[in-house]
Formats: C-alpha cells, structure tokens, sequence
C-alpha cells in the first residue's frame, strides 16, 4: 500500500493500528478481537433510540443461528428490513462485533435490521455460512408479521466478507425464487477466491486486511471444496456466470483496499447484466475505514450508504 495515496485524517489512525497476527491462534484472535470492539463500542456515544431482541433459528442440517432482530425505539406499522452480515473474512466477527454500526443503521435508515452470527471457517467452511445467512432470510420472510416486517421490502447488506456473502445470498435467493429482494448494500465486498486481480497483490501491510489474510480467509472459508471445481459462485460471487436479474446495487471500496478491482469488475458486469448499480471508489480508503467512528472520510462514507439504503427501502 502507497501510504502517500492513504486519507491524510486515515493516515494517523492507521498508524496505531497494531499488526494482524489472526492465524497463529485463531480462537484467541476472536476472543481478543471481540475484547478490543467491545472497549472501542464502550467509547461511543450510546445509541438509546434502538432496541434489539435475540433468537435461535434452526438450520436445515440441525444446526442453529443466532440472529439479532433491530427496530427503531418508536417504530410505526410495517417496516422495511435488511438482513446484515458481518465481516471478517469468514474467521472472524459475529454479531456483538457490529453491534454500533447496526444500531446506527436503524437510527440513520428507520428501518428494522437482522444481524446473523453465521457459523465461522475453517470449523465451518462453505456452505455454512450461506446456509444461516438464507435460513434467517426465510425466517425473516415467513415471520415478518409477527416481528413488524414489510415482506415486499427486504435488503441484504454486509461488509468485506459479510458484503462477499450477501452478494452470494443474493445470487442464492434469485435461483430459488422464495423470496424477492429490493436492494443489496455492498460495503468492500470480498468476491472472488482467485486473488488474481492487480489490487489483489498490492496490499501487504501488516496493519489491514493483506493479500496473505485474503488468502487463508478463502482457504479456511473453501476447506475440502479442492475438488469443487468451479467454486460455486454463491461462494464466489464474482465467479457467477450469469448475475441478470440482481436486485439494485450499491457498493464502494476504498481505493487503497485489495478489493478495488474485482470490486470494480464485479459493477461493471452487473451493469451489463443489465442491473442498476451505483458504485464508487473512495480516494484514500483503505479496507475497512468506513468503520473509523470519527474521521470525515468514513463518515461520509457511512453516510452514503446508509442514504442509499433509505432510498431504496422507503421510495
């Protein structure tokens, strides 16, 4: 990464960024990830105007997810929904790791959220992952007028790999014709398991999501599939041959972020697959900035999602 090319305001954060050492003890590294949002979340204004309730949802293979169902304080009738889906690059994070965002999510947009603690790599490889994120989908759908939910308005949204994933989930609900999404929110989704693009190989350091991070993520995330060849695109997004037919899109990606270019490819065929799709590349960002609470750039960044995403929900 050119640090010259970095947000000047970004810059200094990224400085005290320790580096990543995620795979020399992986359950310590979430433990220790958790420990560290808990204490940044701790630091932030409290969201009061959003209240939230948890359940258990039964997996077709006997398993079950717990899923976080967000509604603004007051609340009026029937509500959109997104179904969100954290990052981590399918290791890491869970639900308590998004809390603030998703909570400022409900407060910016006005609508209902259900953040999904998807099962995690490498003890839970593809299609785990996929297979909770759609259960919750459907248990949304199917119980949308017990929990205040406009069926006809549900979104899926998520960042890096839980962007990756609800673009995944989007390709999976349009083959199977269950449920009809309005919008996916793509904030620097990770898309492609071939980590063949030039952006792919351009960020080394040590204190960001790097090529070498990349690379174990979809080796823990694509366990024991060697041999499944090709690699799904519900798993691969950017491997879908066919992606007419997509809800409208919005997605950004820093331009210091690894992601850029298969970020870019990935907009560029939905665009001629005949999809809506507003994409924008952020000078100076790099992966993950948008969740800085309090540099401009993020904000900004925040802000166009979230204004996309009540756009599409309440128009």
């Amino acid at each position: 990464m050119d640090l010259s090319r970095v947000d000047k305001e970004l810059l200094m954060y990224l400085e005290k960024f320790p580096e990543i050492n995620i795979w020399d003890d992986l359950p310590a590294t979430r433990v220790l990830s958790l420990e560290i949002m808990r204490k940044r979340i701790a630091k932030l204004t409290p969201i009061h105007d959003v209240k939230s309730e948890d359940f258990n949802v039964l997996v077709k293979d006997g398993a079950s997810v717990k899923v976080r169902l967000y509604r603004p304080l007051k609340d009026f009738g029937e509500l959109p929904a997104l179904i969100w889906l954290h990052g981590g690059g399918y290791c890491l994070g869970g639900i308590e790791h998004d809390d603030h965002v998703v909570r400022q999510i409900v407060q910016a947009v006005g609508c209902i959220v259900l953040s999904v603690d998807y099962r995690l790599a490498p003890e839970f490889p593809f299609p785990a992952a996929l297979d909770d994120s759609y259960t919750a989908l459907l248990w949304l759908f199917e119980h949308a007028s017990k929990v205040g939910v406009d069926d006809k308005r549900i979104a899926v949204g998520g960042a890096s790999a839980g962007g990756g994933l609800a673009a995944g989930l989007a390709l999976a609900t349009r083959d199977r014709g269950e449920v009809n999404l309005i919008f996916q929110l793509l904030f620097c989704p990770m898309l492609d398991d071939r980590n063949i693009t030039p952006s792919s190989y351009s960020i080394t350091d040590n204190r960001v999501w790097n090529r070498e991070c990349n690379l174990r993520g979809w080796s823990a995330y694509l366990r024991d599939k060697e041999d499944m060849i090709p690699v799904s695109p519900y798993a691969a997004p950017a491997r879908a041959e066919n992606l007419a037919s997509l809800p409208p899109t919005y997605m950004g990606v820093g331009s210091e972020d690894l992601f850029v270019d298969e970020n870019r490819i990935y907009a560029e065929r939905l665009k001629e697959a005949g999809g809506a799709v507003d994409f924008s590349i952020i000078q100076g960002g790099f992966h993950g900035f948008e969740f800085i609470p309090k540099a401009q750039l993020s904000k900004e960044t925040r802000y166009g999602y979230f204004t996309a995403l009540k756009n599409a929900l309440f128009r």
